[in-house]
C-alpha cells in the first residue's frame, strides 16, 4: 500500500516527492498576419482547432502553436539568430523535408546529419519565426 500526502501544495508518496507530468507543449507566437501565418503552419500539415478574437490556434499530433495578432511587433526576420523559436522531432524527417518543400514552404537548410546524433533541417515563416525539424539517427539515448 502506497502512502501519500499533500503538503504545501506537493503530493509526497512514501517520503518522495510527486512532479507533475508535462503532457504537452504550446508555443505562444506574436504574429502580425494571422492569416499568413496560419496558412504556413497549415502548410506543415498542422490543423486549425481555434479562432478565438485576435488569435488562431493550429495543431498537429502533440504540439500546438497559439497564434496571437500584434501587427505592431518587432518581425522575427528583423531579430537575426534570436528568431528560433522550437525544435519538432519527427519519425521520418527526410520524408517531411520532401513533403514541405513540394508546398513550397521556406526551407533555411536541408536534412544534414549533426554530430550530436540529429538528422535535422530548418523552416522559416513568412514572418520570419524559425524552427529546426529533426529525427533521432545516433546511438545511445534517443529520448
Amino acid at each position: 500500500m502506497r502512502c501519500a500526502s499533500v503538503q504545501f501544495g506537493i503530493i509526497w508518496v512514501i517520503g518522495e516527492r510527486h512532479t507533475p507530468k508535462i503532457l504537452q507543449n504550446h508555443y505562444v507566437l506574436a504574429v502580425r498576419d494571422l492569416e499568413q501565418s496560419s496558412q504556413f503552419f497549415i502548410a506543415l500539415g498542422f490543423t486549425v482547432t481555434a479562432k478565438p478574437p485576435g488569435w488562431v490556434f493550429v495543431e498537429k499530433d502533440n504540439c500546438m502553436v497559439m497564434l496571437g495578432e500584434c501587427p505592431e511587433a518587432a518581425r522575427p526576420s528583423d531579430l537575426g539568430d534570436h528568431s528560433y523559436f522550437g525544435y519538432l522531432r519527427v519519425d521520418d524527417v527526410d520524408s517531411y523535408y520532401q513533403e514541405l518543400t513540394a508546398k513550397g514552404v521556406e526551407v533555411q537548410s536541408p536534412p544534414s546529419t549533426q554530430p550530436w546524433g540529429m538528422r535535422e533541417f530548418g523552416v522559416k515563416s513568412p514572418e520570419g519565426h524559425r524552427l529546426t525539424i529533426g529525427q533521432w539517427v545516433g546511438e545511445g539515448i534517443s529520448s
